[in-house]
């Protein structure tokens, strides 16, 4: 082990946080936190052509919304940064270091200008597939000599930088996940590192700030296991000594071993658990007038859950298990639990499939663990975003807000869900209702009005009752006019929340507060004529 740790995760601004991404995020942070070492974020900005300027500051505030927080990062980056002055490094600003490192790679002979046109190099590539045989480039476009830059140039040809490729040998690689891995020389390409408008590839970027900046350790999915040997040969070639690598299995699909994607959401949906998460995340983003393209929100996106009120908590403690596991039985793991407990040599080496009702139940653990303090102020937010209270809120709104929190025990299960009962910030004269609870309990049920008026006057006698006090006057009212309480709870249901289901009754009429429990009665008597 090195005396420092170092790790890093380097995502792009192609697309927001992936899902799969943050497991491989959280994985860095907690072994360079067990180890009392440092985590940095570099974003691989290089190819501006992919970058997309809208996807920078979500994957910015989701790491800050996860507490993965970073290390170090210059100053010049903190205007594109929300982490004020330590924001990550941007590739995009050290571009003197890759040309620098370029011209050491031609230098050496490890590296050098090729002027072969893309249609060239692809019909080699096609005679080689014709021919059946493995295709090797020709090197036909090699620049050796300033004689022959000046010769492909004046025929109007423009030079891109290729890896001057080993054709023999064997590179040995120990992966701190899946061991011993080899890997022909032969079947490595020239792979290019700088394009023709001297902009650098990620392979170069990547291995000469891995460098810079002192990285112990990389560690990230296995996807770019098959991208090692040209950055081991880079980083060999330019003196230096290449990190420890440990590659991660991927996320895969529900229920699937096909790795998680951004862009399946359709085939995800057939799936049910990930459908009813989708569900409810789209009601809760619709209630609160958020963009809910799959582009942009679907539960494969880290943004999704933030928006919609799940804990950081809970989504990492889920993502930590999706690979790794300390026993066959313990799943609960605080923060400071999963730094002290994390090893590499746990990681397992088959991909873990996303499920999406285990992270809920997760979810609705963690959150029937938060303060009712802590629980009713974050709802109160969400009320806020969402419209129904006004910013600042009233004072009654806390309180009720805290009713309602407590009355609802574990129905709420992200915050989001505090939105469920939007009754009770609605004013009286414009409740709506659910027409088919309408009908069913108020309009086919010919007896439900008459009793309901008969009842609006007994409770207009006890103006300052408890839920218990209601609950015994109801009860009360039904055993003098000798029904039972199913004849009239759901009429009185419907006519005060206009919803067919809630939490008690008997709660929901206290939190609804003297008047505006006899206003709403009121109202449904009028519309039934009564």
């Amino acid at each position: 082990m090195p005396m420092t740790v170092r790790t890093r995760f380097a995502p792009s601004p192609t697309g927001f946080l992936h899902i799969g991404g943050v497991r491989t995020a959280l994985f860095n942070w907690l072994f360079a936190r067990q180890h009392g070492g440092q985590f940095l974020l570099r974003v691989d900005d290089t190819d501006q052509q992919r970058n997309v300027e809208a996807a920078l500051a979500p994957i910015l505030h989701g790491f800050e919304w996860l507490g993965l927080d970073w290390d170090e990062g210059p100053v010049e980056g903190a205007d594109k940064a929300s982490k004020g002055d330590h924001g990550p490094y941007f590739q995009s600003q050290r571009f003197e270091h890759y040309t620098d490192a370029v011209e050491r790679l031609i230098a050496s002979g490890a590296a050098y200008r090729d002027y072969a046109r893309p249609e060239e190099v692809q019909a080699e590539r096609e005679a080689a597939e014709k021919a059946g045989e493995a295709f090797v480039y020709s090197r036909k476009w090699r620049a050796e000599t300033d004689a022959d830059r000046a010769r492909f140039e004046a025929e109007g040809r423009e030079a891109v930088v290729r890896l001057l490729m080993p054709r023999e040998g064997t590179l040995v690689l120990k992966d701190l996940v899946r061991g011993e891995v080899r890997f022909d020389w032969a079947r490595e390409q020239d792979h290019v590192i700088q394009r023709a408008d001297g902009s650098p590839i990620y392979h170069l970027a990547s291995v000469v700030d891995d460098e810079l900046m002192r990285i112990s350790h990389v560690i990230r999915a296995e996807e770019h296991l098959s991208n090692t040997p040209r950055q081991v040969f880079i980083a060999q070639s330019l003196g230096y000594t290449p990190p420890e690598f440990a590659h991660l299995p991927y996320v895969a699909e529900p229920g699937s071993k096909n790795k998680l994607s951004k862009r399946k959401l359709d085939k995800y949906l057939k799936n049910r658990d990930f459908a009813a998460l989708n569900e409810k995340g789209q009601q809760i983003a619709g209630r609160l007038g958020l963009e809910t393209s799959a582009e942009t929100f679907n539960p494969v996106i880290v943004d999704f859950y933030e928006q919609i009120g799940f804990l950081p908590d809970a989504i990492l403690n889920y993502l930590l298990l999706l690979g790794w596991s300390l026993d066959d039985s313990r799943e609960e793991f605080t923060r400071a639990e999963m730094i002290e407990h994390f090893t590499l040599d746990r990681v397992n080496k088959a991909p873990a499939s996303f499920d999406p009702a285990k992270l809920t139940a997760f979810q609705d653990r963690a959150m029937q663990q938060v303060p009712a303090k802590q629980k009713t102020a974050r709802s109160v937010e969400m009320l806020k975003t969402a419209r129904l209270v006004t910013d600042p809120p009233a004072c009654d709104v806390g309180p009720v807000v805290a009713g309602i929190v407590a009355a609802a025990g574990d129905r709420i299960k992200v915050y989001g869900d505090i939105l469920d009962y939007d009754d009770f910030f609605t004013a009286d004269d414009q409740l709506t209702y659910d027409e088919k609870a309408w009908q069913k309990r108020l309009v086919k049920d010919a007896a439900a009005g008459p009793l309901l008026a008969k009842y609006r006057d007994e409770l207009a006698k006890t103006p300052d009752a408890s839920a218990a006090d209601l609950e015994a006057g109801l009860k009360a009212f039904c055993e003098a006019q000798g029904i039972g309480i199913g004849q009239i709870i759901h009429a009185l249901r419907v006519a005060t929340t206009g919803k067919a289901v809630g939490f008690g009754m008997f709660e929901t009429l206290e939190l609804l507060g003297h008047d505006r429990r006899l206003a709403r009665i009121d109202r449904a008597l009028a519309k039934l004529g009564n």
